[in-house]
Order: C-alpha cells, then sequence, then structure tokens
C-alpha cells in the first residue's frame, strides 16, 4: 500500500509540475512546426480583436503587438528549457531507483523558469498598457483575458 501512495504521490508530482509549466506561452501545436510569422501574424489578429470596439489607432494596436511578439520572443528559450526539464522530470520518475533531490532540483527550475516567462510576459503586458487610454486598456486586458477562460481555441469545457 505504501508503494502505491509513494507512486500516486509521484505521479501527482510530476503532473503538477508539468501543469505548472504547460500552462501560459504555447509556441505552437507542434514546435518543429512553429512559424514564427504565422505566430506574429496570429499575435496581430488577437490584439486587433481585443482592442475592437475602442478608439485605439492602428499604431497603437501595432505597439501593442509588437510589445507582445517580442515578449514571445524572448520566452521562446524558456518554452525550450520547459520542455526539456519536463523530459528530465519524466526519465527520473521512471528510472530504476528514484533519486528525490535530482526530482527536487528539477522541480525548482521548473518553478524558476515559469517564474522568468510569467515575469516577462507581465512586463509586456504592463508595457501594452502604457501605449493605451485607461479604457483602451481596460477592454484590452478584459477580452484579453476573457480567451484564457476558454481555453485552447475554445475547447476547455
Amino acid at each position: 500500500m505504501a508503494n502505491f501512495k509513494m507512486t500516486t504521490m509521484l505521479a501527482a508530482l510530476l503532473a503538477g509540475s508539468l501543469a505548472v509549466t504547460a500552462g501560459g506561452v504555447a509556441f505552437a501545436d507542434n514546435v518543429k512546426t512553429f512559424d514564427p510569422a504565422k505566430f506574429n501574424q496570429h499575435i496581430e489578429k488577437r490584439v486587433d480583436r481585443a482592442l475592437t470596439g475602442t478608439d485605439a489607432t492602428a499604431d497603437q494596436k501595432k505597439k501593442v503587438s509588437t510589445i507582445i511578439e517580442q515578449a514571445f520572443t524572448d520566452m521562446k528559450p524558456l518554452h525550450d528549457k520547459r520542455v526539456e526539464n519536463r523530459k528530465a522530470m519524466a526519465d527520473a520518475m521512471q528510472a530504476p531507483t528514484i533519486d528525490k533531490a535530482k526530482i527536487e532540483a528539477l522541480r525548482q527550475e521548473q518553478i524558476k523558469t515559469a517564474d522568468a516567462g510569467s515575469k516577462r510576459f507581465t512586463q509586456a503586458l504592463t508595457d501594452a498598457g502604457d501605449v493605451l487610454s485607461v479604457q483602451q486598456r481596460q477592454a484590452f486586458f478584459k477580452k484579453w483575458s476573457e480567451r484564457g477562460e476558454h481555453g485552447h481555441h475554445g475547447k476547455r469545457g
């Protein structure tokens, strides 16, 4: 029974680690097919939708898009690190012997990486907010946040 509890706990730890780092920014459904130009077009469309109904100018929309696109570019190495860490965590959990110190170090690295991504994206959002008036900023963040409630492409139920 203790072995089952340990296995369950380790599986939960892995799932939690994956959940913490899998959220946030996705660069593509398949990293091998990531196209920066298409991704930037996606960001521009999303910014345009978020600012629809406001008096934001084309220049403001472009500035906000550029800020967010640069943040995603800056965060690409963090995404790659999260992928690498998830693989290392899976390997460590499946090893013949559990190395608790290694698993803890990987967990801490995942949290550090997630925090760095969160900081960079928060910086981008506050920088984008500086480009907009109060009303534009409120509308932008309301619409930008609504997307997250529906999951990736509205598939979350």
